[in-house]
């Protein structure tokens, strides 16, 4: 691939065709339409989502502009960014999902694609593989936080990116409310570090 892209990384029992996901679509279609956004399919064991994610987009040819990840997408985005430096903007993020998704052990169904699926012990050390540090001052992340989330509490994201860029709004939800406002700060963020390198 030799073209700007963005990719995005949708959340748990979520997919591409999420709502957040297509208001990105569309908005970098009006707004800077040299600027693709990549939505993979991520599949529910971490480890196969993440071994493709890394394959596709990480291994050979150019390497996103940046990452949207939203909220297990934001824990994927965050060890991405660990990894290989990517800028990531993380969207009400998963901190600990390994313990939030302890709940969800055994057969679930995802509302988007219909597919049933088995959520077992060892997905959530797959999970816990992919924990990364808290980024440092000056490192490439930008947190966007919603208060009212009932999902995740957002004071552990603050905790953990209390040194990146920090968007902390009173209100909303896990589903991040009126998300199109906060897109073009989000690809000022990633254009303005692509500049300075």
């Amino acid at each position: 691939m030799h073209h700007s892209f963005i990719l995005y990384l949708h959340g748990f029992n979520s997919s591409p065709q999420s709502y957040k996901a297509q208001r990105s679509q569309r908005w970098l279609a009006k707004h800077h339409p040299s600027i693709e956004l990549a939505i993979p399919e991520l599949h529910y064991s971490p480890l196969a989502a993440m071994e493709r994610l890394e394959r596709e987009y990480f291994v050979d040819g150019d390497r996103p502009l940046g990452m949207i990840g939203s909220s297990l997408g934001g824990y994927y985005a965050a060890y991405l960014h660990h990894k290989y430096g990517v800028s990531a903007a993380l969207i009400n993020p998963a901190v600990r999902p390994y313990d939030l998704l302890e709940e969800y052990l055994g057969v679930n169904k995802n509302l988007y694609t219909g597919e049933e699926y088995v959520l077992e012990p060892h997905h959530m050390d797959e999970l816990l593989a992919l924990d990364s540090p808290p980024p440092v001052t000056g490192e490439r992340v930008y947190a966007l936080l919603q208060t009212g989330d009932a999902t995740l509490n957002y004071r552990e994201a603050v905790l953990k990116f209390a040194h990146c860029a920090l968007w902390v709004q009173p209100g909303g939800s896990h589903e991040f409310e009126d998300f199109e406002r906060v897109l073009p700060s989000i690809v000022n963020f990633f254009l303005s570090s692509t500049i300075q390198k």
